[in-house]
């Protein structure tokens, strides 16, 4: 099969994606919360950065390695985390833990993820981060970054912008809840995907198995009730400065939309800030993540590393946050949906889409290397060479 041919873009995948896996998992998926004008506006946001091509630059060849919090990627782009991943595809967290690895880009692991930190943080190599949510127990916290260290994982997220849950209507419609409940209505979707369901069957229910594990050792924790009742959803500056202290590597902030909390990542010794609104999936009345980013890096300086995500569908899209400020560019929900599509072939075929794009646009704006995407804004913005 010539997956370019059938499925040449991210929206190929996505539609598939919807066909291959129950319908709760896609609601878990492709939702976000209130009327998800969040959602659109991400979208909506990339479409309207435009950048102005180049003519007679002559032969060139794009180069797409991007160094970031000292480690070359061979693309300034990688995978995102997204919790109870291997709901929506059995196995997930292993899949692209080993495409990070095998195609140098990073991969970030979730805390709530269905699989554990000694299982996955292997198959990432180097190109490990792991995605904090933040424990109640100080002693759990601890623990949590002993065992992410060990496993290998370079880098830490902690991801600030969930101080409380999102009401997330498409799941509430969809009864999804965790770990699933066997519902007659839950059985029935699932027999209508049974690659899925096979799939599933192998690798057990999917669980938030780590957060499962401290569960069983809290004396505190109630008797029903689901595992993240040991995460903390509201952490302060203290947190940030007590995990600072306790973790030897590359520290960075997830979440981050104004400037000012920007300025004080830095002050607090955080390496690099993450410019997010999460998809959509938390506040549905942010600003989209590309429209914040010129004042966020105004206000850290032209050498601060910014990461960002939010509706990030393409190699263009990845060039237009560049453009607008960003050095590094993460995607969630594309690596699911190639995923969900096709298996692990669909995120390698995924990671293909996105270089061949970017360095097609590349061509087009004559740019050796993404970090110039600045210069071709249009109208001409002093964000200039990132």
């Amino acid at each position: 099969m010539d997956l370019d041919l059938r499925f040449p873009a991210l929206s190929d995948l996505r539609k598939r994606a919807q066909h291959r896996i129950p319908h709760f998992a896609w609601e878990y998926l492709d939702s976000a919360t209130g009327t998800e004008s969040v959602k659109h506006l991400n979208r909506a946001a990339l479409d309207g950065v435009r950048m102005l091509p180049a003519a007679l630059d002559g032969e060139f060849t794009p180069d797409l390695t991007t160094p970031l919090l000292g480690q070359d990627h061979a693309a300034p782009f990688g995978i995102a985390p997204i919790g109870m991943s291997g709901l929506i595809w059995p196995g997930a967290e292993a899949a692209l833990a080993r495409l990070g690895a095998h195609r140098n880009i990073p991969y970030c692991l979730s805390t709530v993820a269905t699989r554990l930190p000694e299982e996955i943080g292997p198959l990432a190599g180097d190109k490990g981060w792991f995605q904090l949510y933040p424990p109640r127990d100080p002693n759990i916290r601890t623990d949590l970054l002993k065992r992410a260290k060990a496993a290998g994982f370079r880098v830490l997220v902690l991801t600030v912008d969930v101080p409380a849950p999102s009401r997330r209507e498409r799941q509430l419609r969809a009864d999804l809840a965790f770990p699933p409940r066997k519902t007659p209505r839950m059985i029935m979707q699932t027999v209508l995907r049974p690659e899925w369901a096979l799939r599933t069957l192998r690798m057990g229910v999917p669980r938030l198995r780590l957060m499962e594990e401290y569960k069983r050792l809290d004396g505190n924790a109630p008797s029903t009730g689901h595992a993240g009742y040991l995460l903390r959803v509201n952490p302060d500056w203290d947190y940030v400065a007590a995990l600072r202290a306790g973790w030897d590597g590359p520290f960075v902030l997830k979440g981050i939309l104004r400037p000012d909390d920007a300025r004080r990542a830095i002050d607090a010794g955080v390496d690099a800030v993450w410019v997010s609104n999460h998809a959509g999936r938390q506040f549905d009345g942010a600003p989209a993540s590309v429209d914040v980013l010129p004042d966020i890096r105004a206000t850290v300086g032209p050498d601060y590393p910014l990461i960002a995500d939010g509706g990030v569908e393409s190699g263009l899209d990845i060039l237009r946050m560049i453009a607008r400020g960003a050095n590094f560019v993460m995607l969630g929900r594309a690596w699911h949906y190639a995923l969900a599509a096709l298996g692990p072939k669909g995120a390698a075929h995924l990671d293909h889409i996105l270089r061949e794009d970017m360095i097609a646009n590349m061509m087009q704006l004559g740019l050796v290397s993404p970090r110039e995407a600045g210069l071709r804004l249009w109208p001409a913005k002093n964000v200039g060479e990132m």
